[in-house]
């Protein structure tokens, strides 16, 4: 008796707005038993802080009444 095995497939796919037709497609294949898309981790709060970092999000004041100043200035530097 021969039991059967799973197999998997991985497919990166450049343009993610074709994500659910071609998932739809995956579907319709014979032997397909389920298409799944596994979830992106979420990124830690020191790892989104660093994100912002190397993004350019990061604002210096000299004390709390310039950041307060810059908070609430209606100027947009």
């Amino acid at each position: 008796m021969t039991i059967p095995t799973a197999g998997q497939l991985i497919v990166d796919i450049e343009d993610i707005s074709l994500l659910k037709n071609i998932k739809k497609a995956i579907s319709m294949l014979k032997g397909v038993t389920k298409v799944t898309t596994p979830r992106r981790p979420k990124l830690s709060s020191y790892e989104l802080a660093l994100k912002d970092l190397d993004e350019g999000r990061v604002y210096e004041a000299k004390d709390v009444d310039d950041l307060f100043n810059q908070i609430f200035s209606e100027d947009d530097d």
